[in-house]
């Protein structure tokens, strides 16, 4: 019987090899960029949702969290990581101890979620590394002018007929 008053089980860290260095021992984020495995921390949880037996049982669910001091970015890619990743996504006070924090939990094994947090990180690191395309100024259109200078004339109309007459 499933009593509520049961805790949820502490979260579970996960050690996938990378004691063992090798090739287990960093993670290719992008073309020449590699994070240590050990700069990598996961842990698993229960998942939530349908599931049934497995759901209530297993620890499938996988968060992976990252300093983000500790991934080989620049400080132009970090910010944009930041605004990529959302403010949901981030943990921690100042830029020292910022945490990036991604989690998984769409798969029904821990091995698949585990790789869907990598290749989340990937991603985002990927779009980061994209620098803006910068802003060409235009000159605006001659009807757009003349629009805005006719609502600013109509505009000022309706303000002089509010006016009363003694003004």
């Amino acid at each position: 019987m499933n009593d509520a008053s049961d805790p949820q089980p502490a979260p579970e860290p996960i050690d996938d090899g990378a004691a063992q260095g090798g090739a287990a021992g960093a993670i290719d984020l992008a073309a020449g960029l590699t994070v240590p495995r050990a700069a990598l921390r996961m842990t698993a949880t229960r998942s939530s949702g349908p599931g049934g037996q497995n759901v209530n049982k297993r620890s499938t669910r996988v968060e992976l969290r990252v300093f983000l001091r500790e991934l080989p970015i620049d400080a132009g890619v970090r910010r944009r990581l930041t605004r990529l990743a959302g403010p949901g996504a981030l943990i921690g006070e100042g830029p020292e101890e910022r945490e990036l924090r991604i989690v998984s939990d769409e798969h029904r094994s821990q091995r698949r979620n585990r790789e869907e947090c990598i290749e989340r990180l990937r991603e985002l690191v990927r779009r980061a590394l994209v620098p803006p395309k910068p802003r060409k100024k235009t000159r605006p259109t001659k009807g757009s002018v003349e629009r805005r200078l006719e609502e600013k004339r109509q505009r000022s109309q309706i303000k002089q007929r509010r006016r009363g007459p003694d003004e």
